[in-house]
């Protein structure tokens, strides 16, 4: 466990998922695996519905993009099975997204295909959202001390609702003043964080972020942008004290 100390002059505290509320073995080993296996299924049952156009839209539009900036790409292989456009069409998609997950990337093109496939098993109890067991009561906590809590992550603002909303909890969405995801910036640019505060409508010291990624901590740190704290193997959070540091 960590224990967390909030800075007196905090009013919003921001949060990230993967390894500060939420075990990362759930998004590696649940979350992650979902995907992989009925991606294929995914797309070509929802291939004519806008929706599911709406994402390969973006795939392809953030495909145009690495192109043009000379980053990395996915390679086709040729699939001697797939013979029809549709077909063609949707393996290239799920050569892109797999690649992506691969690579780690934090794409919103990824993140919002992915969070309309969570959606579903969500909603069926094929999955549900884990949160470390002391989560809800320190949040509960700062709610008590009158401090707001919003979540950040690379996983999109549906996929965010949808963990805490169909968690082994229950619905906790109630705990939250609002979520963000990358669609602001990605959590390496110092920029996100600036917008964070806009939105929340305080001062940027007046945030405090909990993260278990140094590299997120060190840029918030560099930027002067929040208080950020580090969660060195963190199993959950214990009720914070106010006012140390």
């Amino acid at each position: 466990m960590a224990t967390v100390f909030i800075p007196a002059s905090t009013s919003a505290v921001l949060l990230d998922i993967e390894g500060t509320t939420t075990p990362i073995t759930f998004v590696k080993d649940v979350l992650f695996p979902y995907i992989r296996e009925h991606l294929e299924d995914y797309l070509s049952n929802h291939w004519e519905e806008d929706e599911c156009k709406q994402d390969v839209q973006l795939l392809k539009k953030q495909l145009e993009e690495d192109i043009k900036h000379n980053r990395s790409c996915p390679v086709h292989t040729v699939d001697q099975t797939v013979h029809t456009d549709e077909e063609k069409a949707i393996r290239e998609i799920v050569d892109n997204v797999l690649w992506q997950m691969a690579a780690d990337r934090k794409s919103t093109a990824l993140k919002q295909l992915q969070g309309h496939m969570w959606r579903s098993a969500y909603a069926s109890g094929t999955i549900k959202g884990e949160i470390y067991q002391d989560v809800i009561p320190s949040i509960r906590r700062w709610k008590e001390l009158g401090l707001k809590v919003y979540i950040y992550s690379s996983g999109s603002v549906e996929a965010q609702k949808l963990l805490f909303g169909f968690s082994v909890e229950g619905d906790v969405l109630d705990l939250f003043d609002g979520h963000f995801d990358t669609t602001l910036g990605a959590k390496v640019e110092g920029k996100s964080y600036e917008r964070i505060a806009e939105r929340i409508g305080c001062r940027p010291e007046e945030i405090t972020f909990l993260t278990d990624v140094t590299r997120d901590h060190e840029l918030t740190l560099t930027n002067r942008a929040l208080h950020p704290e580090v969660l060195q193997d963190v199993q959950g959070l214990q009720p914070c004290v106010m006012g140390k540091v």
